[in-house]
């Protein structure tokens, strides 16, 4: 029983101890944090706000936010078209395979009209060749129309690679046409001060600042789109490629009996 009351009298004088001697740091932190506050609030007013940030660019700056909005737009176009039930259409393999197996060319030509995507397009130019009873035709007609899409494919995304050269382009003549403003104002004084000259170049490094808040995602973008357009255009065309398995086989017998 007394070693319990001897612990309990330690753990006591201990938190005593402690709260003795964060006494005067906690009656301290106010006052530090009053004589800090017209520092936080210099700090503060430095820092540009949004309105002040998008006006600081001036004309290139709002020509680089113009981007921006077009890359968003076109960013968008990419997702929506780019998806895998847009670029392969369910069923349209099937439906085209069975009635490629009947025989029935002029239905099939008319559900890969009727169809849009690029895998209507690839086996649409399979068809044309069916006629021929030669299995070489069509598979270069697969390839083509599938070289064909990819590059249709890449070309709605190239407007990203232009962008995303053109708006730190711009940002880097914004900032060189800042700079040399600021140093035209800087010449015409006296006896300059750095803290004079300091406003001018840092809302002269806006542009280059908006340049690259456009440049960076608009790259990863396009990476991203550009792989996915290769998929898109692989699957496309190993699609295809099933859709005339039997008409393949049918012709490569056909060869080795008449052979």
């Amino acid at each position: 029983m007394r070693s319990l009351w001897i612990i309990r009298a330690v753990q006591t004088g201990v938190v005593a101890v402690l709260l003795l001697a964060l006494l005067p740091a906690a009656q301290a932190v106010p006052q530090d944090a009053a004589a800090a506050q017209p520092e936080i609030a210099a700090a503060q007013a430095s820092f540009l706000t949004i309105r002040e940030f998008l006006a600081a660019g001036g004309a290139i700056g709002y020509v680089i936010m113009l981007l921006s909005f077009v890359m968003v737009a076109l960013i968008a176009d990419a997702a929506i078209t780019l998806r895998r039930k847009q670029f392969i259409p369910p069923g349209l393999a099937e439906e085209t395979q069975r009635l490629l197996t009947e025989r029935k060319l002029t239905e099939a030509r008319s559900i890969c009209l009727r169809t849009p995507g690029p895998l209507s397009q690839i086996l649409l130019a399979g068809l044309e060749e069916v006629p021929g009873g030669y299995w070489p035709p069509v598979e270069k007609a697969l390839e083509d129309a599938a070289a064909e899409q990819l590059v249709r494919g890449g070309r709605r995304i190239e407007h990203l690679s232009v962008i995303s050269t053109l708006a730190p382009m711009l940002g880097l003549m914004g900032t060189v046409w800042g700079m040399i403003v600021a140093f035209m104002e800087f010449e015409v004084k006296a006896n300059p001060q750095i803290s004079e000259l300091a406003p001018g170049i840092y809302k002269a490094l806006v542009t280059t600042l908006q340049g690259l808040a456009v440049a960076i995602p608009c790259i990863a973008a396009l990476a991203f789109f550009r792989s996915r357009i290769d998929e898109l255009s692989a699957d496309a065309l190993a699609t295809a490629g099933k859709t005339f398995a039997d008409y393949r086989r049918q012709t490569q017998n056909r060869r080795s009996n008449s052979g």
